[in-house]
């Protein structure tokens, strides 16, 4: 845990799908959709923790915006010292790049 990072603060103040040891989903704060944030602080997640939460995530989007209608962006723009993932739809994002990162 970081000083002064908000992803390791945790605080609960938007929407929380998921959560356990690995990772929490909730909704950004700054944009409004599905975003997956690693427990531990860093940007580099092992594969296998990767994997597991953009697949966690997956799961989640396609719940909340009923379809499979999105792309997962791991561009960490506001907070680039702490891993995390955005799930989003092409629609919505039309200067970002529609295809997965995950």
């Amino acid at each position: 845990m970081a000083d002064n990072c908000e992803l390791c603060d945790a605080l609960v103040l938007t929407r929380r799908w998921f959560e356990d040891d690995l990772c929490w989903i909730a909704e950004c704060e700054s944009c409004g959709v599905p975003m997956v944030v690693w427990r531990q602080h860093g940007v580099s997640p092992a594969v296998w923790e990767v994997e597991g939460m953009v697949a966690r995530l997956q799961t989640v989007a396609s719940e909340a915006f009923g379809t499979d209608d999105f792309f997962i962006d791991r561009t960490m723009r506001r907070i680039p010292d702490h891993f995390h993932a955005h799930a989003r739809r092409p629609w919505r994002y039309p200067y970002l790049p529609a295809r997965s990162q995950g």
